[in-house]
């Protein structure tokens, strides 16, 4: 019966069910509330729920089952039907002990955050979340289900049951270019029965570089020198003994110089140390150069450009009007460029520190309903 109540779990319009109560309470109370939210819920690398943080109200369901309840008591009453007004003291009962399980079932949850894989502007990006869960020796069936997890505004992820270390991962669609801060993540469960809405309020202080969206073009390379064109030569490596690029295996005949003596005295085996240096004449990145309409195009083609050389292990600076950075190659330089593009004029691309605190007020009106 209650299954008649419950919402789709694919929908991704929950937080906006009671925006038209949201409209009409005072800006007044909103910012009281987001004090308070603030005071009693301070940011922390390590979030576990208990009685301090965890809010419980009845849902729609839930008060549709206390109009059922005093519906029979009245008939049971009225009609003197022993019968009636037990079944009335049964559902009322049932409804009293769903309080109970649905603060069980968040309290003792914890959370920290994962690092987590490259963010692109304009894409849908997921912060992964670490729960463990309070799972006894003497009972290793108990565990917390139905657990959903959302940024303010955002589709939000469902955690059917969670193990004693599980990962969820929360989603954060169409970041913009440099810092992004989410905010706070609501965790809700609508667990046993549905007949309460349990929730609370987590702040990891997430803190996410977004790179900018990846456009792919011709990859345009500069040179200082005007007798060579080629890039395909220009800004390459072969082996040689300049940079240290890692380990191989050994092949028989090599130099026992190069061999790796430090791994091979911790049982590694025989492995060849790798050097390379620069073959032909320095190639550059510029922002200049890009052939974009706007700003933000020439950044997207060079982020795509970035990746590309990275991934052909070509040396290469970038040159972003004043900020210059050096030729080189690997995976420490493709992020350091990355960076550089993400936060260049960063008064025109930074998003907000944080979410309106005032979200926080609206996703308490959203989770009473």
């Amino acid at each position: 019966m209650f299954a008649l109540f419950k919402k789709k779990s694919s929908t991704s319009q929950d937080s906006y069910q009671a925006s038209w109560l949201v409209r009409h309470i005072p800006p007044s109370i909103k910012q009281r509330w987001s004090r308070w939210i603030s005071k009693r819920l301070p940011p922390q690398a390590k979030v576990t729920l208990s009685h301090k943080g965890i809010f419980i109200l009845p849902s729609a369901f839930g008060f549709a089952w206390l109009a059922l309840i005093l519906l029979l008591y009245l008939f049971g009453t009225n009609y003197q039907n022993n019968l009636v007004i037990g079944l009335s003291l049964l559902l009322g009962s049932v409804f009293h002990t769903c309080i109970i399980y649905s603060y069980k079932n968040l309290a003792g949850l914890t959370f920290s955050a994962v690092a987590p894989a490259d963010a692109y502007a304009h894409q849908s990006h997921s912060f992964p979340i670490l729960l463990t869960g309070h799972n006894k020796q003497t009972n290793t069936e108990t565990t917390h289900q139905q657990i959903c997890l959302q940024f303010s505004q955002q589709r939000h992820f469902r955690l059917k049951q969670t193990d004693e270390n599980s990962v969820a991962t929360v989603f954060y669609d169409n970041p913009r270019r440099g810092w992004l801060r989410p905010g706070r993540i609501t965790v809700w469960s609508n667990f046993p029965l549905g007949l309460f809405k349990a929730w609370s309020y987590v702040d990891l202080d997430l803190k996410q570089l977004v790179f900018a969206q990846p456009i792919e073009c011709d990859i345009k390379l500069t040179s200082q020198s005007s007798t060579q064109d080629d890039n395909q030569i220009n800004g390459t490596t072969r082996a040689g003994v300049d940079d240290y690029t890692g380990l191989r295996s050994y092949v028989t005949g090599e130099s026992l110089k190069q061999v790796a003596w430090k791994q091979v005295a911790q049982g590694k085996g025989m492995l060849t140390k790798e050097f390379n240096e620069p073959e032909g004449m320095p190639v550059w990145l510029s922002l200049t150069e890009q052939t974009a309409d706007n700003l933000e195009l020439k950044l997207s083609q060079l982020s795509w450009q970035v990746n590309k050389l990275s991934e052909r292990k070509q040396v290469f600076g970038l040159i972003l009007d004043q900020q210059t950075l050096a030729q080189n190659c690997g995976e420490q330089h493709r992020l350091a460029c990355q960076k550089a593009i993400a936060l260049y004029r960063p008064e025109m691309s930074m998003q907000p520190e944080r979410d309106n605190d005032t979200n926080i007020f609206e996703q308490a009106v959203n989770n009473a309903r």
